[in-house]
């Protein structure tokens, strides 16, 4: 197994151990210690990427890991912050919906061959979903700001996804 496929299984490992300090810590420390875990698996997100790009150690199986370790680890996070009250549960739920129908899409697209890699828009807000997360330990108003900020620019994302999906089953499809 490839170094950034186990970095990837480890964020997955820390999920647990995310929602174990959520619930069990009380006053500052129930959030402080569950955004050092989640600051930890950020950090290694971009490394195992890193590591992935520069040692050519791409693998069908990184390519599955890393983005479901992401969308875990945030949608465990958003279903925490929820549960104690920091966020709505809507957000929880819109979000959970665009990751299951880009995942869904993503799945039905690399089955007729067509493979949609990260776009800028995807990158972006994956980057801002994690600063929002962190930014609870400044301000529960501007966290909260940004997260729907990400939300939008996730939107974004998906629709850009869309649009390249259907741009290259046209061309495999040919002239009608």
């Amino acid at each position: 197994m490839s170094i950034p496929n186990i970095i990837s299984i480890f964020r997955i490992l820390l999920i647990p151990l995310f929602i174990y300090t959520f619930v069990t810590g009380t006053g500052d420390g129930r959030i402080i210690y569950p955004i050092i875990i989640f600051i930890i698996s950020g950090i290694s997100d971009v490394l195992d990427g890193y590591i992935a790009r520069t040692y050519h150690m791409e693998t069908k199986l990184g390519a599955v890991l890393d983005p479901l370790a992401d969308k875990l680890m945030l949608i465990t996070a958003l279903i925490c912050f929820a549960v104690y009250d920091y966020i709505p549960y809507w957000i929880v739920i819109l979000v959970a919906l665009k990751e299951l129908f880009m995942t869904g899409g993503g799945i039905i697209a690399y089955q007729r061959g067509i493979v949609n890699r990260a776009n800028a828009w995807g990158k972006m807000a994956t980057f801002l979903f994690h600063i929002s997360i962190v930014m609870f330990l400044v301000s529960k108003t501007l966290a909260f700001l940004l997260l729907i900020v990400s939300i939008v620019i996730s939107f974004s994302a998906l629709f850009t996804y869309v649009r390249l999906t259907l741009e290259q089953k046209k061309k495999m499809d040919g002239p009608a």
